[in-house]
């Protein structure tokens, strides 16, 4: 960004002091550690007596019913500190692949984000997934190498294993001291401090080791060799070998983390309370500020009051919670806002969260974080602003494709006008499930990312809202059609007193090209069939064509009426309806029907050493392997594209990710109807008549 534009929005400069509350993002993969870091981020800053764990079901994060029952964050966490002065905002995010959107809305309201990783070769492809999404949302991040405690390998020989997830150059900003092959403490190479860890407290300083020296010395100057690659003038005290001024340095360490040129890597073990505080002086000094995060996302410093909305929840009697980040001004209770979407609304109350302790308090300033209440019709990653002037929109982030489907039924009947508010409750608080009305096959169905997802959605449904569902596979859309020609009569007559019925007509059928549908022709002459009953004859076709003799809808035919006969006072629309119904059910069965089933374009994504296992899971799916690629961007990843049968996709996302270490994911969309025939179809069709008749 330019400098003008830059100092337009607010900005400072990089190293100086920041202004206001900062809120940081910790992200990571799957167990990677984040909530347990948030804990002890919290303790050691006051927060806390003594830090809860995830195992133990007692942590200030993951304190949801479903959290706790599957030990897994399945939404973001919030909570505060004060930290030698300064306030923080943290955001703990959950790391599953399959909750990884919650991440995606808190980004565009962040200052920076703390990725906790680990020295794991298997969890490096999720780490990846995690880095990508920062790298496209332009969030400066460190690096924070957790479970330091129990590493097998030198943090020297990691750090080239996880440059493999990262597009940015890792800067290794401590290294740790071993004793007896144990992490025992760190060398801070900015300060070129040694410090030992202390279980649950802050490291204390010692002096640095003869034997240490060199070993600082080499990782300090390849520290110091990355960051003058972006200053001519600590280039130059290289070259001379003349020690920089450490002020320099720091601030070289914030301008090139802003500027996202590196991402810092610090140590620590979350659990043990080691690393934290070296992180929190970090944070504190190089992370930058709101008027940067402004900057990015392109909201000036002057104007009416502005909140961003990350994440909706329903908290049971307390309504709809609406998570905001005030990125201009102060909100209060009472106020009336008007969002992105053009929705003005009033904030009932405004609370401040602390994991699941909400405490009400009158405003929110610049800066900080809270829940506003019934914000109906404001949906997370809308803004909303003070008055009745419509909202800039701040960022645009679409749902993620699903890739797991249930279908759902209501155990009583008298919950349907439940469950419909209650889905729509859960969508609104997860945007990434989507609910589906299926009219042709009958049913609800209910989509996600995945297995998980999908449980803690059911768990959800039945927790808050006391729906009780059942879940089950949902039904293929299966067609039928025909191969060729058929012609029969049929004809509707019956008399018992008075007006009798009479409908009689002559119904030839034949096949269309895939993708067709259903085409009626009326080729009658000489009023063999009167005008006003010809619509009556294309209601019956389009009746039995609704199930054709297979039991499933009949498309891609044309229908053409080519004869019949009248009564003058016995016909009636409902005769020739009828009439129509005879006729189709001879001729159809005479021009060879047969069963045509969904088959889809899917694009699967895996990394390449994935890839032999994910083209085999394919074929064993009866699909139809259409090439192969390098997926565009992505360096050790490809690209698989597919045609798969709709029949066949039920758990495709958990083989995927099984072969991937959890990462393999895919897309797909409807491409055709394929015929199905032999044992296959007979297996359908067989399913098919019991369903009818139970």
């Amino acid at each position: 960004m330019p400098a003008s534009a830059f100092a337009a929005t607010g900005g400072s400069a990089p190293g100086t002091r920041r202004a206001g509350p900062r809120c940081i993002a910790i992200v990571g993969p799957f167990q990677s550690g984040k909530t347990t870091l948030l804990e002890s981020l919290v303790a050691r800053c006051g927060g806390l007596s003594r830090a809860g764990s995830v195992k133990a079901g007692n942590s200030l994060g993951d304190a949801s019913p479903e959290a706790r029952a599957h030990r897994m964050s399945t939404e973001p966490n919030v909570a505060a500190v004060d930290f030698l002065g300064e306030r923080f905002h943290f955001i703990d995010c959950p790391g599953s692949v399959e909750f990884l959107h919650e991440m995606r809305h808190v980004l565009p309201a962040v200052d920076a984000a703390v990725v906790v990783c680990e020295a794991d070769d298997r969890k490096v492809p999720a780490l990846e997934l995690v880095l990508r999404e920062l790298e496209e949302a332009d969030i400066p991040r460190f690096l924070f190498l957790n479970k330091i405690d129990g590493a097998t390998r030198r943090v020297r020989e990691t750090l080239p294993i996880l440059q493999r997830a990262s597009r940015t150059p890792l800067l290794l900003r401590q290294i740790p001291i071993w004793q007896n092959g144990i992490a025992v403490g760190f060398i801070d190479l900015a300060l070129e401090r040694a410090f030992i860890y202390r279980e649950h407290a802050a490291s204390e300083v010692v002096p640095l080791a003869d034997e240490e020296t060199p070993r600082e010395k080499e990782a300090r100057f390849s520290m110091l060799e990355r960051l003058a690659d972006y200053d001519d003038a600590l280039m130059e005290d290289l070259l001379g070998d003349m020690e920089p001024p450490r002020d320099r340095v720091f601030d070289d360490l914030a301008r090139e983390l802003q500027h996202r040129h590196v991402v810092p890597v610090l140590i620590g073990a979350a659990e043990r309370g080691h690393g934290v505080t070296r992180l929190l002086k970090a944070l504190r000094h190089e992370a930058p500020g709101l008027a940067e995060t402004r900057g990015r996302s392109g909201v000036l410093a002057q104007g009416a009051p502005l909140a961003l909305v990350v994440k909706t929840s329903h908290a049971g009697q307390g309504g709809k919670l609406s998570l905001v980040r005030m990125l201009r001004g102060r909100l209060a209770e009472g106020d009336v806002v008007t969002s992105s979407g053009a929705v003005e609304a009033r904030i009932a109350g405004v609370l401040a969260l602390q994991g699941a302790e909400a405490t009400r308090q009158p405003a929110v300033e610049e800066g900080e974080v809270a829940a506003f209440a019934r914000l109906d019709g404001v949906a997370t990653g809308e803004a909303v602003q003070l008055g009745k002037v419509r909202a800039a929109q701040v960022c645009a982030i679409a749902p993620p494709e699903p890739v797991q489907v249930l279908a759902l039924a209501v155990r009583d009947r008298k919950d349907d006008v439940r469950l419909a508010a209650a889905l729509a409750k859960l969508t609104e608080e997860d945007p990434a499930l989507l609910v589906e009305h299926r009219a042709d096959l009958g049913e609800i169905r209910l989509s996600g990312q995945g297995e998980m997802h999908l449980r803690v959605a059911l768990e959800r449904l039945a927790g808050r809202s006391g729906v009780a569902v059942e879940s089950r596979q949902p039904q293929i859309g299966y067609r039928e059609t025909i191969r060729g020609q058929g012609s029969a009569r049929g004809r509707h007559r019956k008399q018992s007193g008075g007006h009798g019925q009479y409908g009689d007509v002559v119904l030839q059928v034949a096949a269309l090209p895939r993708g067709a549908g259903l085409r009626f022709v009326d080729r009658v002459v000489g009023g063999a069939v009167p005008r006003q009953y010809i619509a009556a004859v294309e209601a019956g076709v389009r009746d039995f064509c609704a199930q054709g003799p297979l039991g499933f809808p009949l498309v891609d035919l044309e229908v053409t009426l080519t004869d019949g006969s009248h009564h003058s006072v016995d016909s009636s629309d409902m005769a020739f309806r009828q009439a129509a119904r005879m006729a189709m059910a001879e001729a159809v069965p005479l021009a060879r029907p047969v069963l045509l089933e969904p088959v889809l374009a899917v694009e699967v994504v895996i990394p390449s050493e994935a890839m032999s296992r994910a083209s085999a899971i394919l074929s064993a799916r009866r699909g139809q392997i259409l090439g192969y690629d390098a997926r565009p961007g992505w360096r050790g990843w490809d690209r698989i594209e597919a045609l798969v049968p709709e029949a066949e996709m039920a758990g495709l996302i958990v083989e995927l990710r099984s072969a991937s270490a959890g990462v393999g994911g895919f897309s797909a969309r409807f491409d055709h109807l394929s015929e199905l025939a032999g044992r296959a179809a007979g297996a359908v069709v067989a399913a098919q008549s019991t369903l009818a008749s139970g």
